[in-house]
């Protein structure tokens, strides 16, 4: 397919940045009003619902998102009031692998067909056997502030992993097969919108995310403490 131009933020949505929004706006995240979300516990090896979980404390009460680091704990349409408060939106599954591609063609990764090559890791992912043993060979057992990675042949950070990224679409499995080819925007409706780009909790043994042509969805009225967003601005 061919998307039209299009410029991408450079880096995901940092708590920082959304803190600005809901200081401006007052805006009430779908985790504060439910009271709860979802984080991955290591330990059981489960997704779990957890009170008090919310952008401010994505693991739950006790803990602080650093403001450096991608907001998390956003519904899709937490991710898209933001992108319009900004005067932006959120990129189309298309537009998101455009960028996340760099210029490679065909690459496996968003840097080449090597996941470390030279033994240098190039995103935040998790090293060792999911979810029994996280290595943090890279340096994290988490969230990473924005920006510690190498970025792409465009100049975009953590395009692979660190957190999933919300797109505006929807997802259905067959899309592109039948897509438009001048900027697709997905289907009309369905159940989940897509998130592209992996997290820390993809490995080799779980998860392919860090793969840039891999695909995912996720429902669009809850978020997950690995799920983030960035947003794109068309020229007019």
């Amino acid at each position: 397919v061919t998307v039209s131009p299009f410029w991408i933020d450079r880096y995901e949505v940092t708590v920082a940045e959304f803190a600005r929004f809901v200081e401006a706006t007052g805006h009430v995240t779908a985790a504060e009003r439910d009271g709860f979300s979802k984080r991955f516990d290591v330990v059981t090896g489960r997704w779990e619902e957890v009170k008090g979980a919310n952008w401010r404390h994505p693991e739950g009460p006790g803990s602080k998102a650093d403001p450096r680091e991608p907001v998390t704990q956003v519904s899709w349409y937490d991710a898209a009031a933001y992108a319009a408060w900004a005067g932006k939106r959120l990129p189309t599954e298309a537009e998101w692998e455009f960028a996340a591609r760099g210029g490679l063609d065909q690459a496996e990764y968003a840097w080449g067909n090597e996941l470390s090559p030279g033994g240098r890791f190039m995103a935040n992912w998790w090293q060792g056997e999911f979810p029994t043993q996280n290595l943090k060979e890279d340096g994290y057992a988490g969230r990473a502030t924005v920006g510690q990675f190498p970025p792409n042949g465009y100049g975009l950070y953590d395009m692979t992993c660190n957190v999933w990224e919300w797109c505006a679409d929807w997802y259905a499995d067959d899309y592109f097969a039948h897509s438009p080819k001048l900027n697709p925007t997905g289907p009309v409706t369905e159940e989940k919108r897509v998130v592209r780009g992996g997290s820390f909790l993809c490995s080799i043994n779980y998860c392919a995310g860090f793969r840039v042509a891999a695909r995912n969805r996720h429902v669009p009225d809850t978020g997950l403490n690995n799920i983030g967003f960035r947003c794109v601005w068309t020229p007019r």
